[in-house]
């Protein structure tokens, strides 16, 4: 049995792993933004062992979720699955003076792995969309180009592979990975999206908690329990190191050094 905490899980591919994890008899923590969605969670996931409420949009809603899960004990894995799509037609900008989409999909898994004790395991939810991301942070924020969803969100999940490689690169006993779990028809996906529903939280769930070796990896990018290329971008370390430390200037929490 494996202990794993799942970022965004009261529905989704969140939920779907939370709840394939625990009929498989792992013990799962899930997470909602407020305490009705982390108590929706709960009641979703049957077998749940803990829930836990923050909001991710926010820095000191992902330091509080990070309180929370230490205060839970150590954990083997961490699946970073909280995300937000690419149809938001304007640049939100948060309480933090930051762009919505860059804080959940971006800055919240890099805080929360800053700050959580480190597991054995780090899943990042990537998407095929990060191929046509750009991986630099000089205007991270989109203060000065014109607002496009779609890069936006292209451009996050870029920046979520770079975290996971990045993360491998620094803390070697540490197994990161990212997964791209197809478009599916979740909230996030729509109602249209083609690829198996079914199949969108296996690969995850599978990197978090599995004894098999092809799952016992790290620095890898995965689709479907099969590793495949990633954009040259993502195995860059300069890039790595530079989305890294943004995020360390964004937040003032720099990533700690291998343990």
């Amino acid at each position: 049995m494996s202990r794993v905490f799942i970022t965004g899980s009261a529905d989704g591919l969140g939920l779907l792993a939370a709840q394939l994890l625990t009929r498989e008899g792992h013990a799962v923590t899930v997470h909602g933004r407020n305490d009705a969605r982390a108590a929706e969670a709960m009641h979703a996931v049957a077998g749940a062992e803990h829930s836990v409420a923050g909001d991710l949009s926010r820095i000191d809603g992902m330091r509080l979720v990070a309180e929370q899960v230490n205060a839970l004990g150590r954990y083997d894995a961490v699946i970073h699955n909280v995300g937000v799509g690419y149809r938001e037609p304007r640049r939100i900008e948060t309480m933090d003076g930051l762009a919505h989409v860059f804080a959940i999909n971006v800055l919240a898994p890099y805080l929360l792995t800053a700050l959580i004790s480190p597991p054995s395991r780090l899943v990042y939810l990537s998407s095929g969309m990060a191929r046509g991301g750009n991986s630099d942070v000089s205007d991270g924020q989109w203060n000065a180009r014109r607002w496009s969803g779609s890069q936006a969100y292209s451009d996050s999940k870029l920046f979520d592979m770079l975290l996971a490689f990045g993360v491998a690169r620094r803390w070697p006993d540490v197994k990161a990975n990212s997964v791209e779990p197809g478009w599916v028809a979740t909230k996030m996906g729509g109602s249209g999206a083609p690829d198996d529903l079914s199949l969108g939280p296996v690969t995850q769930a599978w990197l978090a908690v599995s004894d098999d070796p092809a799952a016992n990896v790290s620095g890898q990018h995965f689709f479907h329990r099969r590793p495949v290329p990633a954009p040259a971008e993502a195995r860059s370390a300069a890039a790595q190191d530079a989305l890294i430390e943004y995020c360390q200037s964004l937040t003032g929490t720099p990533l700690p050094a291998a343990q």
